[in-house]
């Protein structure tokens, strides 16, 4: 029985026991209260993106300091996870765990390196295994820190790389590391970044259920769909495909845009909120914006948190 006519069975029920004669006055009022509260109790509770983890990429953090350092000052501002960025080195990968692991704060997911530089749609192919070592990389960090996704810039269309070829190659070249994926238990996150390829979120939901796999998901930037689409529009139509979320805004000017502070800029943070309460996103919230000291990264997390956790 849907919640609605759950509603009228039992408004109907209490008008019926008020009607019957002989029907004791107290009884009445006991099975009215009663068909009150349930019908109050099947109403829905209002979604909520209270859960949402607070994060920022490691990159806004000084680079001045050490690796411990900067992790302890993103736990002491406020933040609950980090994206580090791609680690070659393995001595320094793991210096980067030891230091998240002391400052108890969570590398919750890998920023990809080379896929710009090096697409997965290019025609040549030591450019794409160029683009594939980056990403084994990247997916061996994510092991290693026990991350849940990389993110994957997956194609990058130009008068070389029509749309079609940017499509069919790139999806070619990520079901080869799926299996990859799938040993380090870690999500190929799929980002939109103006790179000119999958510019709708129809677009982005069907490149994403053409490769068929429960590794591969949809990481959806607030930011970088203002200029041709609306974020709270491609959230509901991702919906569950959405694994991770970066969020940064910017303001249109009539020479251009200029990239500002959470808030400051034309995205629409309440219908964003909303959006994500509606497909219960309860992932990650990561900024990503310029690098700043200890009281700056304190107001991202205040605007974080007023902006997609909704708390005053």
């Amino acid at each position: 029985m849907s919640s609605t006519s759950r509603r009228e069975f039992l408004k109907a029920s209490v008008a019926a026991a008020v009607c019957t004669a002989g029907v004791d006055s107290g009884f009445t009022e006991s099975v009215s209260t009663t068909a009150q509260s349930a019908v109050q109790s099947s109403t829905p509770t209002a979604p909520s993106t209270s859960q949402i983890k607070k994060g920022l990429v490691y990159s806004m953090l000084p680079s001045s300091l050490s690796h411990a350092d900067r992790f302890r000052l993103a736990r002491d501002a406020g933040f609950d996870v980090v994206q580090a960025p791609t680690t070659p080195d393995e001595s320094q990968a793991e210096e980067i765990k030891n230091a998240a692991d002391n400052a108890n704060i969570r590398i919750d997911s890998v920023m990809n390196i080379d896929h710009w530089q090096y697409p997965l749609s290019s025609s040549d192919p030591a450019v794409v295994e160029r683009s594939l070592a980056g990403m084994r990389t990247s997916l061996r960090n994510a092991k290693l820190w026990r991350s849940e996704a990389v993110l994957l810039v997956p194609a990058v269309v130009n008068p070389q790389t029509s749309y079609r070829d940017a499509w069919t190659r790139s999806q070619e070249q990520i079901r080869k590391l799926i299996p990859l994926a799938a040993e380090a238990k870690t999500v190929i996150a799929i980002e939109e970044v103006w790179n000119k390829f999958l510019l709708s979120p129809l677009e982005m939901q069907s490149y994403i259920r053409d490769l068929q796999s429960p590794w591969i998901k949809a990481w959806f930037d607030v930011g970088n769909v203002l200029l041709y689409g609306y974020p709270q529009d491609w959230i509901r139509t991702l919906g569950k495909s959405i694994v991770k979320l970066h969020v940064k805004d910017f303001k249109r000017k009539k020479d251009g845009y200029e990239w500002v502070n959470l808030g400051d800029g034309d995205a629409d943070w309440t219908e964003v909120r909303k959006a994500l309460a509606e497909i219960g996103y309860f992932g990650s919230a990561i900024a990503e914006l310029k690098p700043g000291d200890e009281p700056y990264l304190r107001d991202v997390g205040r605007r974080m948190d007023q902006l997609i956790l909704g708390r005053a």
